[in-house]
């Protein structure tokens, strides 16, 4: 459905230090700052660019804006928020743990904001 995901940073070097330490837990290579000064991910078809804005403001999060992760495993998913907390994210709602999903599914997440405030999920897929 998407080709590429972008979001906005005040501090493309911290950010870097952040988004090596979760994209790597999830088996993402470590992001290329591009000609532009952009930080750029790809991994797995997906496209993650991290950049200042572009009419020059200050980024800001979005309110009720979400990025979700996916993860092969609740490990996984504790380590991509372990990461997330030791370079410089934050969690963000409860901490990492089973929710009963839509439907009868179950899954597992965690959530963190990234150095610029920015909300993200890890989620495993537990059934349903």
């Amino acid at each position: 459905m998407f080709s590429h995901v972008a979001l906005g940073s005040n501090d493309i070097a911290a950010s870097k230090r952040f988004y090596d330490a979760i994209l790597g837990v999830l088996g993402a290579a470590e992001g290329v700052i591009d000609e532009r000064g952009r930080l750029v991910y790809m991994h797995a078809g997906g496209r993650l660019i991290v950049t200042h804005p572009v009419n020059g403001d200050k980024a800001e999060c979005g309110n009720g804006h979400t990025l979700g992760f996916l993860a092969p495993s609740t490990d996984a998913v504790d380590a991509w928020h372990a990461a997330g907390v030791a370079n410089g994210g934050t969690t963000a709602e409860d901490p990492p743990g089973i929710r009963h999903a839509t439907e009868g599914r179950v899954v597992y997440l965690a959530y963190l904001r990234d150095p610029a405030g920015n909300k993200l999920c890890a989620t495993h897929k537990i059934s349903g």
